[in-house]
């Protein structure tokens, strides 16, 4: 099985010497021949180019070079984000038709550049139209938790993964809750970013005026630097912004002095309740 420490201490471990990039790819290729046929977390593997990049982050390390801030360490994505070469399913049986993906999707290459390697593609409820990860084709994604349980969706396989130890880093997409609600099931950490903030290009989009992607992972500080990572203008989505990166990282020990927060009133204060007067 995988090591039990956070994306950022196997990268450390990796870094360092104490570990090696393939020796962690095979653990965690191995945790997935063994628990995903009961968890259908993955739909799509990405072996031998993972085994590639593993290969390239140890050679880094032994010539002396930094590989990354995530040197090594593995992560997966929805499968409605684009891998080259693979089918990009939204998972949906009508899309296994359609051609491979010519590029990666922006984030995952940002990701890749950054040293992590990226193993696979995850479970989803079909296009992302849902909160249960009950999917006819692919299977349904249980609570690794307690199997009798649901995951949460649309990105369960994403939350599941996390949350099993199967990979410690996934990406999802959010449109009404598609992050949020499975890593509040699956009791990991999930983001959902500023609209436009990070870049959708190579995504398969449910509703574009409304979609975000995002990280999930099993530490409040592996989800920090993921979303640093990821962050930077593309002009191949025409929504993310030009503004530079605004890193919070290296904030996270500051607590909230100064935060402000809003509060809605009005229809929102009295939630359903019928306003007093009408029949």
């Amino acid at each position: 099985m995988m090591p039990s420490l956070d994306a950022l201490g196997l990268a450390a471990a990796i870094k360092a010497g104490a570990l090696s990039a393939i020796d962690l790819l095979d653990a965690t290729l191995a945790g997935i021949a063994a628990r995903d046929p009961q968890l259908k977390c993955f739909t799509h593997l990405t072996i031998e180019r993972a085994q590639q990049q593993a290969a390239a982050v140890d050679a880094a390390v032994a010539a002396g070079q930094d590989p990354g801030p995530l040197a090594g360490v593995p992560f997966a994505v929805k499968n409605l984000f684009d891998i080259q070469g693979v089918v990009t399913l939204a998972g949906a049986k009508l899309n296994q038709t359609n051609s491979p993906a010519s590029q990666d999707a922006t984030v995952v290459a940002r990701l890749e550049r950054a040293g992590a390697v990226l193993v696979g593609a995850l479970n989803m409820d079909e296009y992302a139209y849902g909160f249960v990860t009950i999917n006819e084709h692919f299977g349904t994604t249980p609570n690794p938790h307690d199997p009798n349980r649901m995951a949460g969706g649309s990105s369960g396989g994403s939350a599941a993964a996390v949350a099993a130890g199967l990979v410690p880093l996934t990406l999802g997409s959010d449109t009404n809750g598609s992050i949020r609600v499975p890593a509040a099931l699956c009791g990991i950490y999930g983001l959902k970013p500023t609209y436009g903030r990070l870049s959708r290009a190579g995504a398969y989009l449910f509703s574009a005026s409304l979609d975000h992607v995002g990280p999930l992972g099993r530490s409040l500080r592996d989800v920090a630097l993921v979303y640093d990572l990821m962050q930077g203008a593309d002009p191949r989505d025409p929504v993310c912004t030009a503004h530079p990166p605004e890193l919070v990282s290296q904030s996270l020990g500051e607590g909230i002095a100064g935060l402000r927060l809003a509060r809605l009133t009005g229809h929102f204060d009295r939630g359903m309740e019928r306003p007093s007067g009408l029949g």
